[in-house]
């Protein structure tokens, strides 16, 4: 069944197939293993006892080993937001009414959101994409038009999407980090705005995961006990009809998912295919990422999570990842306001490897065995 509403707005079939998609996938480099040696290396010749910093080493030796060097560094950084809409808002699954997707792009530009506040703070620019908002959006300076459709189809119904509106989604996602890219951009957060989006998360999470929908479904954007029961059913009767491939990301993405939701996951695999760390928020941005590293697991290692959300979700994701996350702060936001947090301390461990000195060049007696 498809909705007689909502209607493509981008020509899906020719520009960006599968064939496209597996030549992205095969160009993600594979960490130097040396490089990891020779941050460890720098990192115990520092003057600290070996490992007294915990898990910040563990984040600086990541960074040196993706960037190939033992004194990492980030010059630039970005949160790129994806907003689309999701039909499945129909079956009365947040509080919050789709137009809120809309109204709140025009607030993240004019500055008014957390992310703006927070991506401040962390030296990163914004970007604002516009993959699926179903609202109209007037042009304006500071938002990627990039709209696949006009949000996806009620999932409750029958597909969120075709395949095509699956793989656009997924290409703008990896053509905003090219041209991130030339720009010198060298760490991605990701972030994401769409009311009903956790509902598409959950869907996806189960799906991919074999987890209950119970165990992965929460309160979103505010719902009490009986409106997160009544969103449990709803993933489980959409999960039911479409009846989504656990083997096959893009069918699970396409039958179950959302528009942002495949442009974080482009975000991700696009990035990583040109040596580009990203740094994904919450439980959205996780979706997003599980579904990026099923379709390219060689992505897996140039992925940070930014945080734990306190959706329950997240953490059958994080765990189906094997990710430990940086922060774990009772947030369940969204925008990539975890990322922006996250990334200040990956900035802190950049600055801790490489400007501290050494025991040699600090004059400083190491230990004694």
């Amino acid at each position: 069944m498809t909705d007689p509403e909502r209607k493509p707005v981008k020509d899906t079939t020719p520009e960006f197939d599968v064939g496209a998609l597996r030549a992205v996938i095969r160009a993600i480099p594979e960490p130097d293993p040396g490089a990891e040696t020779a941050a460890w290396a720098r990192l115990d010749s520092l003057t600290k006892p070996p490992r007294s910093l915990g898990v910040l080493e563990e984040l600086a030796a990541r960074l040196a080993t993706l960037q190939g060097t033992d004194r990492p560094a980030v010059a630039r950084k970005s949160i790129v937001l994806m907003a689309g809409d999701h039909g499945v808002t129909a079956e009365g699954v947040s509080p919050y009414p789709s137009e809120v997707t809309a109204q709140m792009v025009a607030n993240f530009v004019y500055g008014g959101a957390a992310i703006n506040q927070l991506a401040k703070h962390a030296g990163a620019s914004l970007v604002l994409v516009d993959v699926g908002v179903a609202s109209p959006l007037p042009v304006r300076e500071g938002v990627i038009h990039a709209r696949v459709a006009d949000g996806t189809a009620n999932m409750a119904k029958g597909p969120a999407m075709s395949r095509d509106e699956a793989l656009a989604a997924i290409s703008v996602g990896i053509e905003t980090v090219r041209g991130l890219h030339a720009d010198g951009v060298d760490l991605i957060g990701t972030g994401e705005m769409g009311i009903g989006n956790t509902t598409a998360a959950a869907a996806v999470v189960s799906a991919l995961t074999g987890a209950d929908p119970a165990d992965v479904v929460g309160p979103g954007t505010g719902l009490d006990d009986q409106g997160v029961a009544h969103k449990v059913d709803v993933v489980r009767r959409a999960l039911a009809l479409n009846a989504p491939d656990a083997d096959d990301a893009l069918d699970v993405l396409a039958k179950v998912g959302g528009l942002e939701i495949a442009g974080l996951a482009g975000v991700v695999i696009g990035a990583a295919s040109l040596g580009v760390p990203v740094v994904a928020d919450g439980y959205i941005s996780g979706a997003a990422t599980l579904v990026a590293i099923r379709l390219a697991p060689a992505a897996a290692p140039w992925v940070f999570a930014s945080h734990r959300s306190s959706e329950p979700g997240h953490r059958v994701v994080l765990d189906a990842l094997g990710l430990r996350p940086v922060l774990e702060l009772d947030m369940r936001l969204g925008e990539g306001t975890g990322a922006a947090l996250a990334m200040e301390l990956l900035d802190a461990a950049c600055a801790m490897m490489s400007g501290m000195a050494t025991f040699a060049e600090a004059g400083v007696t190491g230990r004694e065995d």
